[in-house]
């Protein structure tokens, strides 16, 4: 092959060659690149030496050829590299939106460019003609356009179109630290979906530079003038939510979150997160049950429950100063949440109250649509409540040992609320417990709770051990060992005296189930009651208001004015009553619970203790070693306080399941009248009423008015196996009535 030949082989097999156009421009381009060489001197005419020399220019042939080859791979490496720089460059503009170009728009290529970034103009100014951002000063370039004051004063056009581009302008000119950052995780992220591979690693370090920022941020917020870091936290995740695309938001906020885990030295996770804790707490006291604002709030709390360390940071933040204190339970975050409701805010002040505003002037049918749009909102927000609740229970030991202990001091503190003084005294009464509204929400979401174990033979219920009811002197070691958190409950009256010979056989730990039970029972005790005897005595006083002011009117009394407002304040403080106590879902959750707590009690009452339901039947056997003395009588009570209410107020209600109807016939048939399994004769009196409250009715109807539907009452009356034994309980508690 010929030295022309070979060099042309050489060249054309080198892969850079295709960088150029032809084999002959990637020659001409070798060629310009090396030195000129002084013109070669005629050959010798001895043979030998012409040999020789021919020999070396071959030889020099190949080096130059070799040196071309070199000077060719240095050139396109020298390319490679300037358009590597430029892509990164590039991808750096369109992820963070800064740049250090403030060349004229038209002489960039529009390819790649972000239509507007932020110049930083002091760094390009340090960097001194670098007009390019790079991995290696790409931290300081972030680090300074976070310090910015007013980032869209510095925004420049990056291509020649200047058109109006209002969101190019929000994002680049974006003035919050976190929702900038996030901004940028975003484009980062589907930067890596695009960009090919080689810049793959870039990208990858461009998202982890938006995280350990956003770490930085929340570590050292007071660095960040006139900005309130926590609540752009708080804003991001609520903006999420609002704007149903939370998986992006909940993924970068989970990344910043193990970061600032993996490092605790400058401030603690808990120092981070608390001030966001205080935000969300200020914002929600003042939202309205409809307004559905609230649920977005509730999404953001579920979202803290499902974390891990947040849930526990929680459970430890509302956790009150004075246990002894049972408003403050109400003012920790959790108890603000629980207050929300169709209730006054403060009781007897109907001003600001946004429901049934002038009942006297609304139709039923305004009056009624009004009350099933309360209750769709309130199914929804027990319904958050509940999946709060329950994640909270099963995210960690702590965390549920943490909600268990709130929840039972909760309760402890609050008992007062059932006094009977605390009816008499409410200016002392609210200053020192929780709200109405509190314990309604708190007793549906444990009402929910309760769901999995309420049915009347489920054999879960017999996993229920009442000794729970009789611990005392408990140390708190012992209560997280042996998950016993409600206190107090030794004082309470139980169904029956604890027999003197028989010892208390205390579990070695007691199941959630069991807790479960207990809480929600002592919960309705404290608030379902209460507000059961409000809707009565309001019911005797709208009457009486009612015919005072027909009287005033037809004699022409100026006090019939006062009257007709003195009855709109009571009807509306009645009617927003009625429309919290009768949410459809909680009543059906309740009449479950009732008639699980029926069932249950009849099968202690014939000493079962085993894992299956016994059939009932009488006569019953004596007592030995008996359970019932370990049963509270609010067991009893709030059985019966809500089935006399649902006569009253939600008669439709005992409808709707017939085997709750007949478990309840047989806990009255076995202890109406049966003082060995009852000692207190008030509260088999009381038996009485719940059976006259269950039966079905046909009294006389004014006219126009719909007949009442009674087939599923009358169907378990008419059927009831154990009818002779309930007729002997009836005259049996008469005949204790009249004697006692």
């Amino acid at each position: 092959m010929t030295d022309q030949g070979n060099n042309n082989h050489n060249i054309s097999c080198n892969p850079f060659a295709a960088l150029f156009s032809s084999v002959a421009d990637a020659k001409q381009f070798a060629s310009s690149q090396k030195p000129q060489q002084p013109s070669a001197q005629p050959p010798l005419e001895d043979s030998g030496e012409s040999q020789s020399e021919s020999e070396n220019s071959v030889s020099d042939s190949v080096d130059e050829n070799d040196d071309s080859v070199a000077e060719i791979s240095r050139s396109f490496r020298s390319r490679q590299e300037l358009c590597e720089q430029l892509n990164v460059n590039h991808m750096i503009q369109r992820i963070f939106l800064i740049t250090l170009d403030n060349s004229d728009p038209s002489l960039r290529g529009g390819n790649g460019i972000p239509p507007r970034c932020v110049y930083l103009e002091e760094m390009a100014a340090d960097l001194d003609g670098q007009d390019w951002l790079d991995m290696d000063n790409i931290e300081q370039a972030l680090f300074n356009r976070l310090l910015q004051l007013e980032p869209g004063n510095h925004l420049i056009y990056m291509t020649s179109c200047s058109a109006v581009n209002l969101s190019a302008d929000r994002d680049a000119g974006e003035k919050c630290a976190i929702p900038y950052l996030f901004g940028c995780y975003q484009r980062a992220k589907e930067e890596l979906t695009k960009v090919p591979e080689k810049l793959h690693s870039f990208a990858v370090r461009c998202k982890n530079l938006t995280v350990s920022n956003a770490r930085t941020v929340l570590l050292t917020p007071e660095i960040y003038i006139n900005q309130n870091i926590y609540e752009q936290l708080l804003d991001l995740l609520l903006e999420g939510f609002r704007a149903a695309r939370p998986e992006e938001v909940v993924e970068f906020v989970g990344e910043v979150i193990a970061a600032l885990l993996s490092d605790q030295e400058v401030r603690t996770f808990e120092e981070v997160i608390v001030p966001v804790f205080d935000i969300f707490q200020g914002r929600i006291k003042d939202l309205d049950l409809c307004q559905p604002l609230l649920y977005y709030y509730l999404d953001v709390l579920l979202y803290f429950s499902h974390h891990k360390d947040i849930a526990k940071v929680l459970m430890e933040h509302i956790q009150p100063k004075d246990p002894a204190n049972g408003l403050q339970y109400q003012k920790s975050l959790l108890g603000m949440v629980l207050n929300i409701s169709c209730l006054l805010r403060t009781p007897g002040v109907v001003e600001g109250h946004g429901y049934f505003l002038n009942p006297s002037r609304s139709s039923a049918q305004e009056t009624k649509v009004q009350e099933a749009n309360i209750h769709q909102f309130m199914g929804q927000y027990h319904e958050k409540l509940h999946q709060i609740l329950k994640s909270l229970l099963q995210r960690s030991g702590e965390t549920r040992h943490l909600l268990l202990t709130w929840m039972g001091s909760c309760l402890q503190a609050n008992t007062g609320r059932a006094k009977i003084w605390a009816n008499q005294m409410p200016e002392i009464f609210f200053q020192m417990y929780a709200s109405d509204a509190f314990f309604l929400n708190l007793g549906a979401v444990l009402l929910k709770l309760c769901q999995p174990f309420c049915k009347p033979r489920s054999p879960k219920l017999l996993t229920f051990n009442p000794t729970y009811c009789a611990l005392k002197d408990v140390s708190e070691e012992e209560r997280r060992n042996r998950n016993i958190h409600a206190k107090g409950l030794e004082k309470e009256t139980c169904l029956i005296p604890l027999p003197p010979q028989q010892q208390v056989e205390s579990a070695q730990s007691y199941s959630l189930l069991t807790e479960n039970l207990i809480f929600t029972q002592f919960t309705l005790h404290l608030g379902f009651h209460r507000l059961h005897e409000q809707m009565v005595k309001m019911n005797q006083s709208l009457h009486r208001v009612q015919v005072t002011w027909q009287e005033a009117q037809r004699t022409g009394n100026p006090m019939s004015e006062q009257l007709l407002e003195q009855f709109e304040r009571l009807m509306i403080v009645y009617l927003s009553t009625k429309a919290a106590t009768t949410e459809p879902a909680m009543l059906q959750c309740c009449l479950n619970l009732q008639a699980s707590t029926a069932a249950l009690l009849v099968q202690l009452s014939m000493g079962n203790q085993g894992s299956e339901h016994v059939a009932l039947n009488f006569p019953l056997a004596s007592l030995h070693n008996t359970m019932l003395c370990y049963i509270p009588e609010f067991f009893a009570e709030n059985m019966g306080d809500f089935f006399i209410f649902l006569r009253r107020f939600a008669d439709d209600v005992l409808e709707t399941s017939a085997e709750s109807l007949e478990q309840i016939l047989n806990f009255i048939t076995v202890f109406m009248g049966n003082v060995e399994r009852m000692k207190n004769p008030h509260l088999r009196a009381k038996l009485a009423e719940v059976l006259e409250a269950v039966m079905p009715h046909m009294e006389p109807l004014a006219p126009g008015a719909a007949q009442p539907i009674v087939f599923q009452r009358e169907r378990v009356f008419c059927s009831y196996v154990h009818a002779p034994q309930l007729a002997e309980a009836l005259i049996t508690v008469f005949v204790d009535i009249e004697f006692t």
